[in-house]
C-alpha cells in the first residue's frame, strides 16, 4: 500500500487548519497506534511530550526526555504513518538555536506540524515548572524555527497556557505570536467559553486548543466558529494500553484483575514520582 509523503501529509494538516471544522486529535505514541488511528479515519494524530516520556524513559512528564530520543519516537511513526502527526516539541529542548535544530530532527521524521511552547523548561532553581519565558524570547523562538524548515508546509505552530496568566498577556502573547508568523496557536489551560471568546476576538488565525476533556468546552460546532481546528482532549488510547498491559499481566500471573488499579494510578506506581518530587525539593528548592 502507497504511503503519503511526508509534503502531502503537511499539506493535508493545512487544509485541516484552513476548513471550517474543529478535527479531534488520536493519541498517537508508535507505529501501530499510528496505524490504528488512520485507519479508522482520524484526521490528524498527536504524539504528546508526555506520552513520549512515558513510552521511552517510564518517567514523568517533567522535560527528561532528549531532542534524539523524543526524534527517534516521531520517525517511527513517521515511516508508517497515513495521517498528518503533531509533534509536541516542548520549549524546543533549548532555547532558540536548539529550537532550529528540533525543527531540524522533527521534519526529518515527518512529522506534519510541531508546537513549540514559551514555557521556561526544565524547570529552573527556585522557579515553578509552569513560569513562562518573555514574549520577546518566545518570538525569537517562532522566527528561529521557521528559519529552520527545509518544507514551508511543516506547520510550525505557538503554544502558550492561557491558565497560569491573565486574561490580557494572554491576548498580548497570542496576537505576539500571530505577529511574528505562527501558523496556529496553541491553548492550554482555557477554562470556558467566555476565556476563549475574550482570546480569539480579533485574533483570526487557527487555533489548537488542549482541552484535556474540560466539559466546559464541549461544544464542537461552538469551537469551530471560534476559529478551534485541532482538539486534544488527552492521551485516553495511551492509557488504555497502559491499563489493558497491567491486567493481560496480572491475569497471566493468576492475580484477580478485578477493581485493580485505575490508569492514572498505574503511571503515577511505575514512574515514581515521589522520587522526582525529592529530588527537586533537595536540588532545585521546589516544593512540587
Amino acid at each position: 500500500m502507497d504511503k503519503p509523503c511526508h509534503h502531502e501529509l503537511r499539506n493535508a494538516f493545512r487544509a485541516l487548519l484552513a476548513s471550517p471544522a474543529s478535527h479531534h486529535t488520536a493519541s498517537v505514541f508508535d507505529p501501530l497506534s499510528a496505524r490504528i488511528a488512520a485507519d479508522l479515519g482520524f484526521e490528524v494524530g498527536i504524539l504528546g511530550g508526555s506520552i513520549a516520556s512515558l513510552q521511552v524513559l517510564g518517567a514523568p512528564d517533567i522535560a527528561l526526555i532528549t531532542l534524539s530520543e523524543f526524534a527517534e519516537q516521531a520517525t517511527r511513526i513517521g515511516r508508517v504513518a497515513r495521517l498528518p502527526v503533531i509533534a509536541d516539541a516542548d520549549h524546543g529542548y533549548g532555547n532558540a538555536l536548539n529550537a532550529m535544530r528540533t525543527v531540524a530532527e522533527l521534519e526529518r521524521a515527518g512529522v506534519a506540524a510541531l508546537t513549540l511552547e514559551d514555557t521556561l523548561l526544565p524547570a529552573q532553581f527556585g522557579r515553578k515548572s509552569y513560569d513562562l519565558i518573555s514574549v520577546e524570547e518566545g518570538i525569537g523562538k517562532l522566527r528561529a524555527a521557521q528559519e529552520a524548515r527545509y518544507d514551508n508546509a511543516l506547520a510550525i505552530i505557538a503554544r502558550t497556557h492561557a491558565g497560569v496568566q491573565p486574561l490580557t498577556e494572554v491576548i498580548q502573547r497570542t496576537r505576539a505570536y500571530r505577529d511574528a508568523g505562527a501558523d496556529a496557536i496553541c491553548l492550554v489551560g482555557v477554562k470556558n467559553f467566555d476565556q476563549l471568546e475574550a482570546i480569539t476576538e480579533g485574533l483570526q488565525m487557527p487555533l489548537m486548543l488542549v482541552t484535556y476533556g474540560n466539559p466546559e468546552l464541549r461544544d464542537d460546532r461552538r469551537l469551530a466558529e471560534l476559529g478551534v481546528r485541532i482538539v486534544v482532549n488527552g492521551h485516553a488510547a495511551y492509557f488504555a494500553a497502559i491499563k489493558a498491559t497491567y491486567d493481560s499481566l496480572r491475569e497471566q500471573r493468576g492475580i484477580a484483575v478485578g477493581n485493580g488499579l485505575t490508569a492514572s494510578q498505574l503511571v503515577t506506581r511505575y514512574t515514581h514520582p515521589d522520587d522526582y518530587i525529592a529530588r527537586a525539593r533537595q536540588y532545585l528548592n521546589l516544593s512540587e
